[in-house]
This record gives structure tokens, sequence and C-alpha cells, in this order.
């Protein structure tokens, strides 16, 4: 079993890895879901950001998109186990719908966390290890530097076409 300082990087970039592709598939960086999304985006632009990982990380903040998934799904596994990842997924499910969100990142990156966190504590993963790891995940998108991290996802959202 590796030692949780070793844990915590690898659940924070399978985390990473997990939001952003969800993310992406649901074309978060082309419109967002929500209201908010797109003046969040502009601001971003105006502050020597890019548009559409703007509009992404406008999306992560009004709306639970698949990061707010992720880190409830590994809240839930750490409580209860898979059937605890899987009632917070459908949580993010009722939240997108308040929030009038059509899409669904939030919970297919939900089930997907579950599944991932609980194939991840058979290997010996301590749940708590996603929690922090995905708190750590979503730093590096909205806590660090919004112009730069937008950059990023507007370069990833470029692979996709």
């Amino acid at each position: 079993m590796l030692a949780d300082y070793i844990q915590i990087p690898i659940a924070a970039a399978l985390c990473w890895i997990l939001f952003v592709t969800v993310d992406i598939v649901f074309r978060l960086p082309e419109k967002g879901g929500v209201k908010g999304a797109a003046a969040i985006g502009r601001k971003i632009r105006e502050d020597g950001g890019s548009l559409p990982g703007g509009t992404m990380m406008g999306n992560i903040v009004s709306s639970p998109d698949a990061s707010a998934g992720t880190l409830l799904a590994a809240c839930g596994v750490y409580v209860a186990g898979l059937p605890g990842g899987l009632a917070a997924a459908a949580l993010v499910f009722i939240g997108n719908r308040i929030c009038h969100d059509p899409g669904y990142a939030g919970t297919t990156g939900a089930v997907l966390a579950s599944i991932m966190v609980t194939g991840f504590a058979v290997l010996g993963f301590a749940p708590e290890n996603f929690i922090a790891g995905m708190v750590i995940a979503i730093l590096t998108i909205q806590g660090l530097s919004h112009p730069y991290a937008s950059r990023l996802l507007t370069r990833i959202w470029g692979w996709r076409s």
C-alpha cells in the first residue's frame, strides 16, 4: 500500500483528468450550461485569459459540474462506499435541475468518480485521499491563475476538435 503523501498526488491527477475530460466531452468550453458561466468567461477573457476556458470555469462556479460531482462522489464513497457515491450522484443531479442546468456533466462525473474511487479503494487507496486530491485538482483550475488555467483548458478543448 502506498503512503498517503504518494496517494494524494495520484488521486489529484486522476480526479483532474476525470473532471476535465467529462466537462470537455459535455462541451462546457463551447457554451456555459447555466446563466453566469458566459459572464465569468468574459471577465476572465478581459483579465487576459481565454474565453472558452473561462466559460468552462464559469460553469464550474455556477452549477454542479463534473468537478463538484467528483468531489461529492469521493465524499459519498468515504462515508458509505459505492452506494454513498451513487447517492451523491443523485444529489448532483437534483442540484443541476435546481440550477436549470440542462446538462449531465456533474451527474456523469459523480457516477464515474464513484466507480473510480471505489475501484482504487479496493487497490488500497483511501477514499479520503481522493477528497484531498479533488480539492487540489479544483484549486489548480479555480485558485491559482484564472488567465493561465483558462488558456490551458482552451488548449485541451482545441484537442477535442
